[in-house]
């Protein structure tokens, strides 16, 4: 009876260490939960400035942080009356990108629905490997064409910063006769792809890095901070 009531005590621990682990994985079950995670994981957030970048209402945009929040991937403080959200850490930032790497490997929806929204820019891509060594020997500038307000946090030393609304007006700024390799946010963001083909209407050829900021950071690869010049 002992070894039967044991048994039983120990099916319903298991079950409830699934149920919490099962917990973790319902929060992000949403597209525009998972936005918001990659926009953190550029930087710190205001709610109104999620719900500005995310072109979400500010009334959907302030309950999806409180359910990240829960689950744990999601840190916030309080500055006066503004709400700043953060990612928890790294290893949040890490299982979004092997996340989204799994899907687009394993589901057949993903690759279609990736080139829907990223389009063609006929870019080649470069590894970070490659554009370090390019970057090295002077043979390339990087250009990121993020928004302003991601810089501070964190940006690859020497990058030129140039969001992508502004490459037409500031196009003189990055020098004749070197590469440009372009990047962005990260591997699905169309940023990137926007700049290419921004840059090609203009008379410049780039590549593209074929990650980003997100997966150049996880890998440990120099990384400044600050604001930029």
């Amino acid at each position: 009876m002992r070894d039967a009531t044991h048994g039983a005590a120990q099916t319903d621990a298991k079950a409830a260490l699934h149920d919490a682990f099962a917990a973790g994985g319902k929060a992000p079950a949403r597209g525009k939960r998972l936005e918001l995670l990659d926009l953190l994981a550029q930087c710190e957030r205001t709610v109104d400035a999620l719900s500005t970048a995310a072109r979400l209402d500010l009334t959907t945009v302030s309950a999806h942080p409180q359910t990240l929040k829960r689950a744990g991937f999601v840190a916030t403080r309080r500055e006066g009356v503004r709400i700043h959200c953060r990612l928890a850490g790294d290893d949040v930032a890490r299982l979004l990108t092997l996340l989204r790497e799994v899907a687009d490997r394993h589901q057949t929806a993903v690759p279609a629905a990736r080139s829907a929204y990223l389009g063609e820019d006929g870019a080649v891509e470069v590894t970070h490997e490659e554009v370090r060594a390019r970057a090295e020997a002077g043979d390339v500038v990087m250009l990121d064409v993020r928004p302003a307000e991601e810089y501070p946090a964190g940006r690859i030393p020497g990058a030129i910063c140039i969001p992508v609304t502004r490459p037409a007006d500031r196009i003189a700024e990055l020098p004749e006769g070197t590469g440009v390799v372009v990047h962005c946010r990260g591997e699905y963001r169309s940023l990137a792809h926007e700049a290419v083909r921004l840059l090609a209407d203009h008379g410049r050829r780039a590549v593209r890095l074929s990650a980003g900021m997100l997966e150049w950071r996880l890998v440990d690869l120099p990384v400044r901070t600050g604001e930029a010049a």
